[in-house]
Parts: structure tokens; sequence; C-alpha cells
């Protein structure tokens, strides 16, 4: 199945975390990375006013695995522990944020797991790098495509 990750990065050594998380990702059982955009900055979006100074970086990266969409989002919030992501404030820094945008098309709302992603699609962090991809998931009006 192909599973699109969204990443992000607001603390410390942004990029060298999101590079360590698309290796990590590329290391789960059965998975290989088959394409990543290019990294941008931006600004926050819903993060407390405190902390909107604080610049993003945001990347997305499609891999094809043969784990399932629970094991697989199991995995990214483990890879998400171990780059030392704290969940301490609601939208607030964090030196990597791991979101599983889309994965094989599948709809899933589940308390774990919601797919596709429900605000990908208005999220220009998420549309711009898609975009450059080649990949549409969503149309004009935020549906899937």
């Amino acid at each position: 199945m192909r599973a699109i990750v969204s990443l992000g990065s607001n603390l410390g050594n942004r990029e060298e975390r999101m590079r360590k998380a698309i290796a990590a990702m590329s290391a789960f059982p059965s998975t290989a990375l088959v394409a990543e955009s290019s990294i941008i900055e931006t600004d926050g979006v819903d993060v407390p006013p405190e902390y909107a100074s604080l610049k993003f970086l945001n990347a997305v990266a499609i891999f094809e695995t043969a784990l399932d969409p629970f094991e697989f989002s199991r995995r990214m919030h483990a890879v998400e522990d171990s780059l030392g992501r704290k969940r301490t404030v609601k939208n607030g820094p964090r030196t990597i944020d791991l979101d599983l945008i889309d994965f094989g098309g599948m709809s899933i709302d589940t308390p774990e797991l919601t797919l596709p992603h429900p605000r990908a699609a208005s999220r220009d962090f998420v549309k711009v790098p898609l975009a450059e991809l080649g990949v549409s998931l969503f149309d004009g009006e935020g549906k899937r495509a």
C-alpha cells in the first residue's frame, strides 16, 4: 500500500530530525521510500500566539509498505517519541510531527486513526509538497479526488 506522510518540525535541528524520521520510516518492515518532496519553511498553523514566531520546516514522503495502516501509524508515533516529541501544549512546538495523510485511498474513522487526514486538504504545508510530487488527493473543495 502507498502511505503518504506529512512531516513537520519547528524545534532544534529541524532538517536533521526530518531526515532521521524519513530514514526510520524507511526501515519499517516491508517498507520502502518511494518519493520525498523538497523541504519548505512555513508559518505555524493554529499554534498558540506565544509560539507563532517559530517557523516550521515541512515536507511529504511517500512509502510503499506491506504494513497495515494501524501498525504503520503506531510505528510513526514511536519514531516521533524517539526523536524527542513531547505532547505538552496543544499545537505547541515540536521536534517532529508525523501525520499519516493517506494510506492506499482507505477511509478509516476510529479513535486511533482517521484517514484521509481530516485537515490535510486545508493545509498548504501538505498540499504544496504533494503537488511538487504530482500527487493530487483532494479536489478544489477539499474532498478526496
